[in-house]
């Protein structure tokens, strides 16, 4: 097992990634999601779970012994901020990811990093604050976006499809589809997506099925449709059991 660090996104559960130096992401690499366009919680705690139990043997003692499962409490729907602090936190601990973050909030009096502040601001604030140069990069072409209409506000992107939030977004350097996943689940919502390319969930994904490796993206993808339409709620059990004893 190669030697590893906890990754948090802001929203959600904890999970362990590879250490390796940050980098950002290629975009258009492994992803599945489906098009729907809100998550009701009521429904993810019953329907899907009792989706999940009939129709994976393998999954279903885990669903079983972990009980139900929600997301954690949404701080954010404007997809801007959302994905600024996806960022911070791409393949970082999660307590130094929230040091960061706190302290790149802290460049700006009221806290609010609009996207013309993040073009004034300069790259040795950026890098004062902790974030490395890609990051820093990212930021920047994140906050141009915005400024050019590239990033849909909160009521346009609740009505678009997975499909098209996938095609816009990845277009941003530094924004690939893990990012635009995790804008999916924790701050949109959306009910059926599947991080394929998140090293929590493939290491869950290595025990629950008792594998001798990691699944490929299309292994994972495969074996994901039969959780459809109810992934996300698969997603936030592997990434439960990632973060058991077991899954250590």
């Amino acid at each position: 097992m190669p030697q590893c660090v906890l990754q948090a996104i802001p929203w959600g559960p904890i999970r362990r990634v590879p250490r390796r130096p940050p980098q950002l992401e290629a975009p258009n690499v492994g992803r599945a999601t489906g098009d729907g366009f809100s998550l009701d919680l009521a429904n993810m705690r019953t329907t899907a779970v009792d989706h999940l139990r009939q129709t994976d043997a393998r999954l279903k003692p885990w669903v079983d012994q972990i009980g139900p499962i929600k997301l954690p409490p949404r701080r954010n729907r404007d997809p801007y901020p959302a994905l600024l602090e996806s960022i911070v936190y791409q393949q970082l601990h999660a307590t130094a990811a929230l040091a960061i973050w706190t302290r790149v909030l802290a460049l700006f009096a009221d806290r609010n990093p609009l996207p013309d502040r993040i073009m004034r601001i300069t790259d040795e604030q950026l890098r004062a604050a902790g974030l490395s140069r890609s990051k820093a990069v990212a930021m920047r072409s994140v906050a141009e976006a915005a400024m050019d209409g590239g990033i849909p506000d909160e009521r346009r992107i609740a009505r678009m499809p997975d499909s098209e939030i996938y095609e816009q977004l990845t277009r941003i350097r530094g924004i690939g589809p893990w990012t635009v996943d995790m804008l999916l689940i924790f701050t949109l919502r959306r009910p059926d997506v599947m991080p394929l390319n998140d090293y929590g969930i493939r290491k869950a994904f290595k025990l629950v099925y008792r594998k001798k490796s990691l699944p490929t993206t299309r292994q994972l993808l495969e074996i994901s449709q039969r959780w459809r339409p109810y992934r996300t709620t698969a997603a936030l059990y592997f990434w439960r059991i990632a973060d058991t004893p077991n899954g250590a």
